[in-house]
């Protein structure tokens, strides 16, 4: 890493000297930007040279494995494996002889773990993300003389509490107690014009807006409007004539219900693209009958067939359901169920035409096209989508962010 790779707004700020920042600096905006890579050299040359003799430092980020993965293994790339000793299950971090601790705010929950504690200063990743109670309680912890907090975020909401209450609050802004930097994709040197054209296409209306304009807008209206067209669909005779045979993955998304419907999703993996190639859906109440447990299971197997060669993904939650599958063999995997990054997955795949759906998959086109953000959700600063008719989405974001890996997406 040398400094000739960072642009000159993110140069800048790297060299700026400690001293000199504010009490709060927030890096926002596109997504690869350089905003969490400007921290590295920001940290090793800036704030431990001056804070790390003072008291511990902390490192937070929605889990200590994602802080791993954007953060800390740069960093040990840079410093070398002897300039550093981490504990993973405790989050204790010498690095070059200096105390950290590293802490996932994952949840409301996540603020008990820094109550009490001093720091020196800090440092948090995708900060939108973090709680309000533990954002909060984490700059009351920053007493250390001379402490600061440093946070990077792609925008959110502008109903959101960090663009409200920090990022745009007039009275801290302008007393230089609040400052914002913020990056777009021409920030960032070391992206190709190929890969800036890649990344644009893969994110589309409220995520195109967010991810690459770097604009904190509301999200609102149809969610798959703008990545959904009859492209996503494919028939018999237009899909893949062996993907039966040259599949690399099967896998079966399940949303779960008694008095809600009970959704199946069949999906084959080319390595590439993810073919959802038949569905199963039982309404209850349109049916005039709920099933049990076993009932559902025997429809499993029917729906997998002789080919038991499928890992079934289902929601934690149906814990009785996820008990009668295995107590008949079958494979069952815990499904990620993070909403709004299942969402934005799900866009990104079918916008780049990595999620292809058989025709034959009526009630998947239906909802997938009639998914819609809560409005009156929206307007208290809580995304989330209309609980309605969202059966066959939610097993669909199920197997997306269970199964797809990032790097599938950034290449």
């Amino acid at each position: 890493m040398e400094l000739k790779q960072f642009g000159p707004k993110a140069h800048r700020f790297i060299m700026t000297p400690y001293a000199d920042d504010a009490r709060i600096t927030i890096l926002d905006g596109s997504v690869r930007s350089s905003k969490t890579f400007s921290m590295i050299p920001k940290t090793l040359f800036n704030i431990l040279p001056v804070q790390g003799h003072k008291g511990t430092g902390l490192i937070t980020g929605v889990s200590k494995d994602t802080i791993k993965r954007n953060i800390l293994n740069d960093v040990f790339t840079f410093v070398g494996e002897h300039n550093y000793a981490y504990n993973k299950n405790t989050g204790e971090l010498d690095l070059m002889g200096y105390p950290i601790q590293v802490i996932g705010a994952k949840d409301e929950g996540s603020e008990k773990y820094i109550r009490g504690g001093t720091f020196a200063w800090a440092y948090g990743d995708e900060i939108s993300l973090m709680p309000e109670s533990f954002f909060k309680q984490l700059l009351n912890r920053l007493s250390v003389p001379g402490s600061k907090f440093y946070g990077t975020t792609n925008p959110d909401s502008p109903f959101h509490y960090l663009y409200k209450e920090y990022m745009t609050d007039a009275d801290k802004l302008a007393s230089g107690m609040v400052k914002v930097l913020h990056f777009v994709l021409d920030d960032n040197p070391s992206l190709s014009r190929e890969y800036k054209d890649f990344i644009k296409k893969a994110y589309t209306g409220v995520f195109y807006q967010r991810y690459i304009l770097g604009k904190w807008v509301v999200a609102e209206g149809a969610i798959y409007k703008d990545c959904w067209s009859d492209a996503v669909l494919f028939s018999d005779s237009t899909g893949p004539h062996d993907i039966r045979i040259s599949y690399a993955g099967r896998y079966i998304g399940v949303d779960y219900g008694t008095t809600n419907p009970c959704v199946f999703g069949e999906y084959l993996d080319d390595g590439t693209r993810l073919w959802k190639m038949k569905e199963y859906y039982w309404d209850s109440k349109k049916e005039g009958r709920q099933k049990t447990d076993s009932e559902y299971a025997d429809d499993m197997h029917a729906f997998i067939g002789e080919d038991d060669n499928a890992i079934v993904i289902l929601d934690p939650s149906a814990a009785s359901f996820k008990a009668e599958l295995r107590k008949r063999g079958i494979f069952v995997k815990d499904a990620d169920n993070e909403v709004l990054d299942g969402i934005r997955l799900v866009s990104t795949m079918l916008n780049l035409g990595y999620l292809r759906i058989h025709e034959g998959c009526t009630k998947t086109i239906e909802e997938h096209q009639s998914y819609a953000w809560n409005d009156k959700r929206s307007e208290k600063g809580v995304e989330e989508p209309v609980k309605s008719n969202d059966h066959t989405c939610d097993e669909t974001r199920y197997v997306v962010k269970t199964m797809i890996k990032p790097w599938r997406l950034a290449a």
